[in-house]
């Protein structure tokens, strides 16, 4: 097994136990090692500090697998890993209700680079990392042993793969998908899942306690959905009783499925609906030219700060949709923004709407500091994993 020196000093993230060895912290390796090979970890003096998987092409040039150097990094490994990552979701009794969970959260269930994703009898997996691609066949058949899933389909088509040298993969590693599109009921909405050419992994599960939440405060309001995709807030706005649902997104087919999804639930009364089809910004220009207002208002765009480096350019778009959000809602009404970007961390975000606000004129207060559901944990040594978070603010 090849061994990785750190420089002196770089060993202290990793005694936090922060899952990553970046570019930077490396002085040599010594052996040799191809892309998600395991080499063990040491500090400058020789200590070894746990086994991780080598990625030549990545500014994270290693990902813990383990701090114990006793691991040995094998195909029981997985199989341990795999299940206890399942386990945890099972005693969890709301998770155990819902037909869509996220069943491994990469570092966070100290499997670096690997999504798993249920969507009834489907596990989707996502492998984004040079060693999750490296145990790919150990990865699957653990999965298919914790769970017994019928099917188990590959979406590694993310960006982030080519940050690790890999090529984009898809497609079946076990079973057959069902015939037909395949369903899943979220509190109480049925909704359909496109595994095969949906966003991520077929669906967003990160979102459904905060769909519920906005379910629970709609009864009775005129709600605005921005980046609808799906319509996943307004089909719960709708149970929840609300008086009105405008739905808007720049994809056709987005709002394609967001039909067929409130057609596939009878119980919620279509005649509330409205769909538009329109970029997002010029919409609320247009809203807010017609002197528009309503009761609440749901801003889930998509990541507009993959990294850092990007952070200014992305703070002034959540200043903007943030900025037309609380200029159309009505005296008393409720904004509920999201950011999924990694590079806008929570403290940001909250200045970014605190800005909106006030350019606003409008005095604003926060009712739910919001974020990913419980079975997208965040681990607590490497809080980069909470790249969800929203803000439930009151005006008026």
């Amino acid at each position: 097994m090849a061994r990785l020196f750190l420089k002196p000093g770089k060993e202290r993230s990793l005694q936090r136990r922060h899952p990553w060895v970046f570019a930077g912290s490396v002085d040599r390796l010594e052996g040799r090692a191809r892309p998600g090979d395991t080499v063990e970890v040491l500090s400058d003096d020789g200590r070894l500090l746990g086994r991780g998987a080598w990625s030549p092409a990545s500014q994270i040039r290693t990902r813990m697998w383990s701090f114990d150097p006793a691991t040995v990094i094998d195909h029981a490994f997985f199989k341990r890993m795999v299940s206890s990552s399942v386990a945890r979701r099972a005693w969890h009794p709301w998770l155990a209700q819902q037909d869509g969970v996220r069943l491994i959260h990469g570092e966070s269930d100290g499997l670096p680079g690997v999504i798993a994703d249920r969507f009834g009898a489907v596990v989707v997996l996502q492998l984004t990392s040079a060693g999750a691609e490296r145990w790919r066949e150990a990865i699957v058949a653990a999965l298919v042993q914790a769970t017994g899933c019928a099917a188990v389909y590959e979406r590694s088509d993310s960006d982030v793969r080519g940050l690790e040298g890999l090529e984009p993969r898809s497609g079946c590693l076990h079973g057959e998908l069902p015939d037909g599109p395949l369903w899943i009921t979220e509190n109480g909405v049925r909704l359909e899942v496109d595994v095969v050419a949906g966003h991520k992994t077929g669906f967003y599960l990160d979102q459904r306690d905060n769909r519920l939440l906005t379910g629970q405060l709609a009864r009775d309001r005129s709600v605005l959905n921005c980046f609808c995709y799906t319509g996943g807030f307004s089909l719960q706005a709708l149970a929840g009783g609300a008086r009105s649902v405008l739905s808007i997104d720049s994809s056709a087919p987005a709002l394609e499925g967001a039909r067929r999804n409130l057609a596939h639930n009878p119980q919620l009364d279509c005649g509330r609906a409205e769909w538009q089809q329109a970029d997002v910004f010029e919409a609320l220009r247009a809203l807010r030219a017609e002197e528009r207002a309503f009761d609440l208002i749901v801003l889930d765009p998509p990541k507009f700060a993959p990294s850092a480096a990007h952070a200014e350019r992305a703070a002034r778009a959540y200043k903007d949709i943030n900025l037309f959000g609380f200029r159309l809602l009505a005296p008393g009404g409720i904004l509920m923004t999201y950011s999924c970007s990694g590079g806008v961390g929570l403290e940001l975000f909250q200045k970014i709407v605190a800005g909106a606000a006030s350019d606003a004129g409008v005095d604003a207060r926060i009712l739910h500091r919001l974020g990913a559901a419980p079975d997208h944990p965040i681990g607590l040594a490497a809080p980069e994993g909470e790249y969800l978070k929203g803000l439930a603010v009151a005006v008026g």
